[in-house]
């Protein structure tokens, strides 16, 4: 009877065990779900992450804000077609990289008639202010925003974003003539004959000395339909880059 009673109490300690080992086996088996682990919070070595916070160290910035007076802006990429919102902050669409930005001092009227184009007028790798003329070989830019517009009543303002003196010239192009074709004479202009009109003037319409550092000038001018070349013509400035064809259609 006793060894019976013993077979008993060991077949029941023996049951007790599987029991305990398979829930303690489940326990230990359970896996946490995709979801968890997603968002578990770092990301696990080879994984990619979107920061919202501060860039990495080294990482190129872009400023959105205005600069102080006097402070200039370096961009790394290309800005949207507003000419107030886009000094001193944003990226222009074309500009590459090593344009320094003068800061604003004055604006066009919110009210000028007609279709905008916004011409942006910049110098490369500088980030003081110079005179008008500018040696040959040098990088400029005149950029204008958009580049096609439909026929009749166009303001074109002139931003000054550079650090020489610059100004926008109108200038009819032929049929199958581009931008940049011009030879510019020994005085380092090309011809202005059948000009439509320009933006010389600091903070106001029409012509005048010249627009200098951080000041902008406009025009309004009636096209008809055809293609224009929208230049810079103060001495080596069209040669250096500061042309570009305007489609009006």
């Amino acid at each position: 009877m006793l060894a019976v009673l013993t077979a008993i109490g060991v077949a029941l300690s023996g049951c007790a065990a599987r029991s305990a080992g398979t829930n303690m086996m489940g326990g230990l088996g359970a896996q946490p779900t995709r979801a968890a682990i997603m968002s578990s919070g770092a990301p696990g070595p080879g994984a990619s992450m979107l920061s919202t916070g501060a860039p990495r160290p080294g990482a190129p910035m872009m400023s959105t804000g205005v600069t102080g007076p006097g402070s200039a802006m370096m961009t790394t990429g290309t800005p949207g077609p507003n000419p107030g919102g886009m000094m001193g902050g944003g990226m222009m669409p074309g500009a590459g990289s090593g344009y320094h930005y003068s800061t604003p001092s004055c604006a066009a009227h919110a009210s000028l008639p007609g279709a905008l184009v916004t011409v942006r007028l910049a110098d490369m790798g500088m980030t003081q202010m110079m005179g008008g003329i500018a040696p040959l070989g040098v990088h400029m830019m005149l950029l204008a925003t958009p580049s096609a517009v439909r026929a009749g009543k166009i303001s074109l303002v002139a931003v000054n974003m550079g650090w020489r003196t610059h100004e926008l010239v109108v200038l009819p192009l032929a049929a199958g003539d581009h931008a940049g074709q011009l030879i510019p004479g020994a005085d380092g202009k090309v011809s202005e004959t059948g000009s439509l009109g320009e933006a010389s003037a600091d903070c106001a319409a029409g012509s005048g000395k010249g627009i200098t550092v951080g000041k902008t000038g406009w025009v309004t001018l009636d096209l008809a339909p055809g293609r224009y070349e929208l230049v810079c013509n103060l001495a080596n400035h069209y040669a250096d880059g500061m042309r570009q064809e305007l489609v009006v259609s």
